[in-house]
């Protein structure tokens, strides 16, 4: 029979960081949380993430006794600042749909346990952080997010790999719990912009950036269009911030060649005009939860970015985009985008476009020119 010890060792030979074992039993206390949040999460059926029958093991792999935490960093190479500053960077080197790099070593990790005839499943519907603080890897922050003893220098750059077996191993002590700092004066909080953090770790997903830049099919509010900064995909402000991950942000990295070849595949301007063809080439391979049906949204999200930017350099690419676009969620964020960069120029156009247009994109093209004024009034003063 392998030992846990072999198990442990293994997984250190195929570069995963940190392994721990906890029971399979079911996470009562996390169902109990889900059913308090039915409103919060109500989404996660629609996009085929079925949280709750992901808290029982037993339902995963029939005959569950352990389950197997992997502790792998996402962010042991430093990314282009380009890249870093408007994509989370949990999504820049994700491997799930080409399988080129974490896949092909979780596929070996369970070879290994299959040839010592261990069964095993790696469910995405899990709750993997619980599962790696339920093994004693790590904690929580005020943030939602798990913290590692080992990894990162005690930091939230981790993915918890949950490997459900149905082999009894012994477990670690759990350590589920929030272990901020005492000092710290809820940086995480105070910093997220859309207030999605609602203090004693508890999240509302549906105000958090990385959920508003992927999910939705509606134009983004007005009210959390400049709150949601810089971002296209996924966020990384409440962990910035953090004082627990400040260790490893002051720590001098490798570059990531791989992310960095590709950077220029994530161009605003790119993104704004690009076709169906490119972006299932290029960009979905790596940031796959939108679909092709749903690029609008991509390009929704740059033209906002274009706008927080300030820079006049996006100008014509906002009017381009306007006047290609088809759909209207995307021109009435273009014109919004152009309302926060332009001038008196810009205030022509879009008095020009408002004579063509009717309902949700005249609307945005109305707030559009009443920002331009607001702003020529202020320069008036």
């Amino acid at each position: 029979m392998i030992t846990q010890a072999q198990i442990i060792d293994q997984g250190h030979r195929l570069g995963f960081e940190d392994v721990g074992f906890t029971s399979a039993a079911p996470f009562d206390d996390h169902k109990k949380l889900l059913d308090k949040m039915t409103r919060e999460y109500d989404w996660a059926d629609g996009v085929g993430l079925d949280l709750k029958n992901g808290v029982d093991p037993g339902s995963i792999l029939p005959g569950a006794k352990t389950i197997i935490v992997l502790i792998e960093p996402y962010f042991n190479r430093s990314y282009p600042p380009t890249m870093e500053a408007h994509f989370g960077r949990c999504y820049l080197d994700d491997d799930r749909v080409t399988k080129d790099g974490l896949a092909r070593r979780i596929k070996a990790f369970r070879q290994f346990l299959r040839d010592a005839g261990i069964e095993s499943r790696v469910p995405f519907n899990l709750p993997h952080r619980v599962a790696a603080a339920r093994a004693g890897l790590g904690t929580f922050g005020k943030n939602c997010l798990f913290y590692s003893n080992k990894v990162a220098r005690g930091g939230s750059w981790t993915l918890p790999i949950a490997v459900v077996i149905d082999k009894k191993f012994s477990p670690g002590r759990p350590t589920i719990r929030t272990d901020c700092p005492s000092w710290c004066k809820n940086a995480c909080i105070a910093a997220c912009p859309t207030g999605a953090l609602k203090g004693n770790s508890r999240i509302d997903p549906k105000r958090c950036i990385s959920y508003l830049t992927y999910f939705g099919n509606e134009i983004t509010p007005l009210k959390l269009r400049e709150p949601m900064g810089m971002y296209v995909y996924g966020c990384d402000r409440c962990q910035n911030v953090c004082p627990r991950n400040q260790p490893w942000l002051a720590k001098q990295l490798p570059p990531n060649e791989r992310v960095a070849e590709k950077a220029a595949d994530f161009d605003l301007r790119r993104l704004l005009h690009m076709d169906i063809a490119y972006f299932e080439s290029r960009i979905w391979p790596h940031m796959f939860y939108m679909g092709s049906d749903t690029i609008w949204k991509w390009k929704m999200n740059v033209a906002r970015v274009m706008g927080n930017s300030l820079d006049e350099r996006y100008l014509p690419d906002l009017e381009r985009a306007f006047n290609e676009s088809k759909d209207d969620r995307v021109k009435g964020m273009t014109a919004w985008a152009m309302g926060k960069i332009g001038d008196n120029q810009t205030k022509s156009l879009l008095e020009s476009l408002a004579k063509n247009h009717t309902g949700p994109v005249l609307e945005e093209i109305k707030l559009a020119l009443g920002s331009i004024r607001g702003k020529n009034k202020g320069a008036d003063k």
